[in-house]
């Protein structure tokens, strides 16, 4: 099975929007993807909240499909947005420092894509 990690630190929607994209197609294809969301990608968080947001409808069939590895622990505290993620149920990476670790996923032979 393929695996890929979509590591998020972009904090622009129509990047985001790319990444959601590509998730769900990667997913219906059969691929082992998870999205992590990294740097300044938290401060997103807040607004996929919100129903009134385009991308509202695929954040939430990546989230009911467990497709989100989790948020930077460090970086959402940073950013204000912890309790955004914790909210939506969203795990609290850590493993590197407080961040998430590319070594972790690498380690489960997972392919890395950056945005």
């Amino acid at each position: 099975m393929k695996k890929v990690a979509l590591f998020v630190f972009n904090d622009d929607p129509m990047c985001f929007t790319h990444v959601l994209l590509n998730t769900l197609d990667m997913h219906e294809r059969g691929y082992d993807v998870q999205v992590v969301l990294e740097g300044e990608a938290t401060k997103l968080l807040p607004g996929l909240e919100n129903e009134k947001t385009a991308t509202y409808e695929m954040w939430r069939k990546v989230i009911d499909q467990k497709l989100v590895a989790g948020v930077c622990r460090a970086c959402s505290k940073q950013m204000g947005t912890q309790a955004s993620a914790q909210k939506q149920g969203l795990g609290l990476l850590d493993d590197m420092s407080g961040h998430p670790s590319f070594a972790g996923f690498r380690d489960q032979d997972y392919e890395i894509l950056v945005f």
